[in-house]
């Protein structure tokens, strides 16, 4: 039950309808995407429910197989590495969802992925034209390291953008 509807004393939802518990929620949640443990157990508190009546949800979901964090990290990397992002912000990402570390390795090389492939697609993607132009370069450098690729990845990317432009 809600903490406000505890103090208020109500009982039911709207028009007399049974006020949705913490499970309710969580499981609403998990059936539009995966969910981390922690983003659920956070959401759930947001929206007013008793840390005991979290944790139980949560650990039933677990034991029926409805939330998984192994499942969700999978996902998470799939996704992203799909979107064009680098190693660094998946496992920025991955850790701020409570995942631990020696997982995230093992997720990212699992994911068997040519981080150099994937960083000149975005560039090409992106900029098109390579450029010889230093504050140009600088630019494409610091958009590659946003989306968390490695610096000497970058480095080498952008400057084979210089050699390439003065080939024209």
């Amino acid at each position: 039950m809600r903490k406000s509807d505890k103090e208020s004393g109500k009982g039911g939802g709207k028009a007399g309808r049974p006020t949705r518990t913490a499970y309710d929620k969580a499981l609403g949640l998990l059936a539009r995407r995966e969910h981390s443990r922690r983003e659920l157990k956070q959401k759930l508190e947001r929206g007013g429910f008793e840390r005991e009546e979290s944790t139980a949800a949560l650990e039933r979901l677990g034991d029926q197989g409805y939330q998984d964090d192994d499942r969700f990290a999978g996902s998470l990397v799939r996704s992203r590495v799909g979107q064009g992002y680098g190693p660094a912000r998946i496992r920025a990402e991955l850790r701020s969802q409570g995942i631990a570390d020696a997982r995230i390795r093992e997720l990212i090389e699992a994911a068997d992925v040519d981080w150099h492939d994937l960083a000149a697609n975005q560039l090409r993607r992106r900029y098109g034209k390579p450029s010889t132009d230093p504050a140009e370069r600088a630019r494409r450098a610091q958009f590659l390291l946003r989306r968390g690729f490695a610096a000497a990845t970058v480095r080498v990317l952008t400057h084979a953008d210089a050699e390439d432009a003065d080939d024209d």
